[in-house]
């Protein structure tokens, strides 16, 4: 069995072979999460910066060849080779790949930063508290024992403004987190329970929709694929937030790490 390939012209390649890449990056996404010495050797590659914005005392770095983005750009670069594609064709695609990602992934130069900022805000001559923290305060008090029904629907609001769900697990989980030590609950379960709200959120989000529409050809109907989603969308969140209730308050589920219940 055999696949054409439209963009090289009458060129066939078998199957196999076009679903090589997918199965390289499986294995080496898997081998990086799962081999200390190779992923030790990934880490060791490090870029950051120290003291940002003066003796701030504030860091930050990446791991290029760790995170699964860099991987990807290495399995598309092996491809080259593998497929014996022309360059030309192969910038042609990045061309149109790219352009079609850079109206979803824009919106992350603005995001990110916020959230740096939303979690060093801690730090402050003042001893004052971060926002995360200062906001989960205020919610624990006003809203009460119920909050964690509530907690899946955050982080889907997170990543339906952030477009991602990394994102809003970036810039919610300290402060879901400290929601639950407020309430006297399980950490774990209450971030959990943000985790699958954002994943959720993810079906909703304008920056995904966008580029999933501009992939298949459906630009101009997002707003008939929102419609269709957010239904889904509610469902999940509402069944998990349940569940999240009744594993805090019913089941009284403590953090698996402390290996102790809460009472």
């Amino acid at each position: 069995m055999e696949m054409k390939l439209d963009e090289l012209g009458s060129r066939r390649i078998p199957t196999a072979l076009a679903w090589a890449p997918y199965g390289l990056l499986a294995l080496i996404l898997v081998l990086s999460r799962t081999v200390p010495s190779f992923k030790a050797w990934l880490l060791s590659v490090s870029v950051g910066v120290k003291d940002i914005l003066g003796e701030t005392g504030i860091s930050g770095n990446f791991q290029p060849l760790y995170l699964p983005g860099g991987i990807l750009v290495f399995v598309c670069l092996v491809t080259i080779l593998l497929h014996r594609m022309k360059v030309s064709d192969f910038v042609k695609a990045a061309r149109e790949s790219g352009g079609t990602l850079l109206g979803s992934g824009f919106v992350l130069v603005f995001t990110v930063p916020m959230v740096r900022i939303m979690i060093q805000s801690g730090v402050n001559a003042n001893e004052l508290a971060s926002m995360p923290i200062s906001m989960a305060r205020w919610v624990a008090g006003s809203v009460g024992d119920v909050y964690p029904f509530f907690a899946p629907t955050v982080g889907a609001l997170g990543a339906f403004l952030a477009g991602s769900n990394t994102v809003s697990n970036l810039m919610l989980s300290q402060y879901q987190y400290s929601v639950a030590q407020a309430l006297g609950v399980s950490g774990a379960t209450m971030v959990a329970a943000q985790s699958i709200g954002a994943a959720a959120g993810n079906m909703i989000a304008i920056h995904n929709v966008v580029a999933a529409s501009a992939t298949v050809g459906l630009m101009g109907r997002e707003g008939q694929t929102l419609r269709r989603t957010v239904i889904p969308t509610i469902y999940y969140v509402a069944l998990v937030g349940a569940l999240a209730w009744v594993a805090m308050h019913v089941l009284n589920w403590g953090d698996p790490l402390l290996g102790v219940k809460l009472p």
